[in-house]
């Protein structure tokens, strides 16, 4: 019986650009996605999410309710950023969203206590 030939078939393969801020089109999960960021306590993540859901809804349109012009939302938001508190109070609020505070858990909380 002879062998069947080797046949080598070439797909192309093609990507697409993948952008979270996509998927965050719902003011339900982009609440989410900023309550999850804060409560990593990391600040780049949260710079991140808020440029993300910024992004989502629109940095022109979210520049202008903040009070800020586009390049300087770009700038604090962008991966070198460090937005002053005051900035992201600004963004947060044009955003349509509130900051609030809760009790941490234990294995969250900080070691080393402040004086009050």
């Amino acid at each position: 019986m002879p062998k069947p030939a080797k046949t080598t078939v070439k797909t192309a393969s093609r990507t697409t650009r993948f952008d979270a801020a996509d998927y965050l089109n719902t003011e339900e999960r982009q609440a989410a996605y900023i309550a999850a960021a804060l409560e990593t306590g990391d600040a780049d993540f949260v710079r991140d999410a808020l440029g993300l859901v910024a992004r989502a809804r629109g940095m022109s349109a979210i520049a202008k309710k903040a009070g800020l012009n586009r390049e300087s939302l770009y700038k604090a938001l962008g991966e070198a950023g460090n937005p002053e508190f005051g900035t992201v109070m600004r963004i947060v609020g044009a955003l349509g969203l509130t900051l609030s505070a809760q009790p941490a858990t234990r294995g969250r909380m900080s070691k080393r206590r402040r004086a009050a």
